[in-house]
């Protein structure tokens, strides 16, 4: 009788994981539903139910206060998916009309979906009440998600008296998977986002808070027995027009306006020669970028700063190019002729493939307390390639492989990396790098203002602050003219459950290494670092919901055992009423000034070894529809490192985005620094980034973007001479209408001015009138 009811058990045992290995099936029906919110095609009634009805963020798997139902199902070509949102107080439901991308904040309802199952990533597909677009691709092995990437697919929604309907069509062709298979297995997740005094996050599933891997938890669905991908090409044919007008000028002599007018056709080729690989191509591309780049106040920093990739053609599958360390950075190619990229996945293997030229040479030169970007006008060659083998479910395995070469210049990066997970909570990451780099002449001229090595001395003379000599770190770390050859390493273990996180990591990149293609601004240093994360979740009636306290301790050297810096912080935050978070930290910090004698490299007997003490906050809330305002503050005593030695800061950088009515949105961001030093100022610097966006429908908007920037120096308290003021100002008008990602049509008007000491006032350099079209035929 034991041996039947433990062999029943085995066979309902069996049963189970065998259908969970399955995946529940997704029905086929070969009907095409009208994408137009109604939700009243007789389809739907057919198609699969699937109830949204746990909440797994702030709290771990308790019903929902709301009712939502998804409609599934697939016809071979597409995979359509509808979500009936019931709401009590549909008044209260926040919905903007904006641009793709940029609703992230409203009510949302969306499906994860890994399409290889292979749990190392998944598209995301999201849209708001009235049918605004947002998608991305979330990656496992970085933790990123990139929402710069853009499928084309269809979406309508509408807001009625019980709360609102969404309906979407996701053509499978821009999903990547295994059609060698007749029965699909796809992992999916179905979601609602409602963001009243909390955001709460909606799910089909139930989340474990001790398992930092959500992918790998999602329940599995199988079907799409007709679906091939077949050999689909996209062809997007482009043309840029513009007319530029650019001078020099100062107060002695501001020279005529030099125009230039600008005709490029284009052409963007994407196609999938299998299934699993994919073909991207571009000819004579505009790679310029459409909307300015959010501003950034650069004073006092001696390192350079980063800013993201926006263009399509390296946006493509830019997920199969991560790695621990940041070894391609793609925003390094300026303007190529040409591009050609190859990239898929199989059977847990995936790859990825790129080859540019460039009109330019845009290099990163690192070293240990500062970096600088070298830009030389001479053509280069660049190219990439990464690998990724995922063994199992815990275990990755990857390479990566970088060469850029110009005019007796070279770069080569080789690196090899793996991700394994033995549990749930334990995480091991390794990365081991090595580059082989020649620098030409022309980088250590660049560095120096263009003067043909006249500026900088031998190495062997002392450059200390207030000579006239432009020795600097940059200058030295180019000045060798044997090929370099480096070699880094990046060692991480974290133990992550439910309430507490533990994490030590050791980097290590010596005084030769380089990775050009990637942003690496700092070698010749190593680095341990160890800290803990403790959570408290509060319950479903607290005015609280969620508490982290978090401490780390660092410590880093240069490759001859000197102190660089040595930093311990700790911060405790808290996600309160109103979707309102304030987290409160300390640092203290011992660190390296800049070198007294420029023409060495020398750390110990030629800088000075200051402490800095600060206190922070960031606090922000959303406590009605369309509103989100933010404070960062800070406070202490901070490095001067113009003139090596410590002064009071106080930085300020309140952020206010507001809308009004449905369809206009304004965002303004402000930074403000100051610094005193010997009881005088030091420096103050303001950044104001305003821009105001009228957005007409979901396919079409006009914005109006002013950043302006005001440097005032006391130059009575600095070493060498500088400017005692600065002002930038650039304006853009931007009109944008898109039928989808790759059909768009942009004009616009922008540009750019400045006053410095020489100037009386603000006077443009730069002006500039642009359209682009493009139109992406699919066949």
């Amino acid at each position: 009788m034991i041996n039947k009811v433990i062999f029943a058990l085995s066979s309902l045992l069996a049963l189970s994981a065998n259908a969970n290995e399955l995946g529940e099936p997704l029905p086929f029906i070969d009907t095409r539903a009208t994408i137009d919110g109604k939700l009243d095609d007789p389809v739907w009634q057919q198609a699969k139910k699937i109830a949204i009805d746990n909440v797994t963020w702030p709290q771990e798997n308790i019903p929902s206060p709301v009712t939502t139902t998804a409609y599934v199902y697939e016809n071979g070509e597409s995979l359509f998916v509808a979500f009936k949102a019931d709401d009590p107080n549909p008044e209260l439901i926040r919905a903007f009309f904006r641009d793709r991308d940029r609703a992230w904040n409203d009510d949302l309802v969306g499906i994860k979906i890994d399409s290889f199952n292979n749990k190392r990533s998944a598209y995301q597909f999201f849209i708001n009440p009235l049918g605004v677009q947002q998608d991305s691709i979330e990656n496992e092995l970085t933790k990123n998600e990139n929402s710069s990437w853009n499928g084309i697919w269809d979406s309508a929604g509408m807001i009625h008296e019980q709360g609102y309907n969404v309906e979407i069509e996701i053509p499978l062709r821009v999903l990547n998977f295994d059609d060698s298979k007749k029965v699909k297995h796809m992992a999916m997740e179905f979601l609602r986002f409602l963001p009243r005094d909390q955001r709460l996050r909606l799910s089909n599933m139930q989340i474990s808070h001790a398992n930092n891997c959500w992918i790998c938890q999602m329940p599995l669905y199988s079907g799409f027995e007709s679906a091939k991908q077949g050999n689909n090409i996209a062809i997007i044919p482009s043309l840029v027009l513009s007319k530029s007008q650019t001078r020099d000028i100062d107060e002695r002599d501001i020279a005529e306006w030099e125009d230039e007018d600008n005709t490029e056709p284009g052409l963007d080729v994407k196609w999938a020669i299998t299934p699993d690989t994919t073909l991207n191509a571009t000819l004579n591309p505009d790679f310029s970028q459409v909307e300015a780049d959010t501003g950034q106040l650069s004073i006092n920093d001696s390192f350079s700063l980063f800013f993201p990739e926006k263009r399509a053609f390296f946006l493509d599958n830019s997920d199969y190019f991560s790695s621990h360390l940041n070894l391609i950075h793609t925003r390094n190619i300026a303007a190529p002729d040409y591009g050609v990229k190859l990239s898929g996945s199989k059977s847990g293997h995936t790859y990825g493939l790129f080859v540019t030229n460039d009109e330019h040479l845009n290099v990163m030169v690192p070293g240990n307390l500062g970096s600088n970007i070298v830009s030389l006008e001479q053509k280069s060659n660049n190219a990439a390639l990464r690998y990724r083998f995922d063994a199992n479910d815990g275990l990755s395995i990857g390479s990566t492989a970088t060469l850029r070469d110009s005019d007796n210049y070279k770069n080569k990066v080789v690196s090899i990396d793996t991700k394994y997970q033995p549990t749930a909570s334990d995480t091991f990451k390794i990365q081991i790098l090595g580059s082989n780099t020649h620098y030409s002449q022309a980088f250590a001229d660049e560095l120096c203002d263009g003067d043909e090595g006249d500026c900088y001395k031998l190495p062997t003379e002392v450059c200390v602050a207030g000579q006239d000599c432009d020795y600097n770190e940059s200058v030295l770390r180019v000045l060798e003219q044997d090929d370099l050859y480096g070699l880094g390493y990046f060692v991480n273990y974290e133990h992550n459950t439910k309430h507490w996180r533990a994490f030590t990591s050791y980097q290590s990149f010596d005084a030769d290494l380089r990775a050009d293609m990637g942003f690496m601004s700092q070698v010749d240093f190593n680095k341990f670092l160890t800290g803990f994360e403790y959570r408290w979740y509060g319950k479903q009636d607290n005015w609280w919901n969620r508490a982290r306290w978090y401490t780390d301790w660092d410590i880093t050297h240069n490759d001859d055992g000197e102190l660089l810096e040595k930093e311990v912080q700790t911060n405790l935050a808290i996600d309160g009423p109103l979707q309102s978070f304030i987290d409160f930290g300390v640092e203290h910090r011992n660190r390296r000034g800049l070198r007294r004698n420029k023409a060495s490299l020398e750390i110990q007997d030629n800088s000075d070894l200051f402490s800095e003490n600060v206190i922070w906050t960031y606090m922000e809330i959303k406590p009605v529809s369309g509103l989100f305002a933010g404070l960062n503050l800070r406070t202490g005593n901070k490095v001067d490192l113009a003139n090596n030695r410590v002064g009071k800061m106080y930085f300020a950088r309140p952020v206010i985005n507001l809308n009004l009515g449905k369809h206009f949105e304004v965002n303004f961001r402000h930074s403000y620094e100051t610094l005193d030093a010997d009881d005088a100022k030091v420096y103050t610097a303001n950044l104001t980034d305003a821009r105001l966006t009228y957005q007409f429908n979901i396919n079409s908007y006009l914005r109006i973007a002013v950043i302006y920037t005001d440097i005032d120096r006391n130059t009575s308290n600095y070493i060498d001479e500088v400017d005692a003021n600065y002002k930038g100002l650039s304006t853009q008008l931007l009109y944008s209408y898109k039928l989808n990602p790759q059909t768009v049509f942009f004009a616009g008007y922008a540009d750019n001015g400045y006053q410095d000491d020489d100037l009386s006032r603000l006077t443009k350099d730069e002006k500039t009138f642009f359209a682009k079209f493009s139109y992406a035929w699919l066949m």
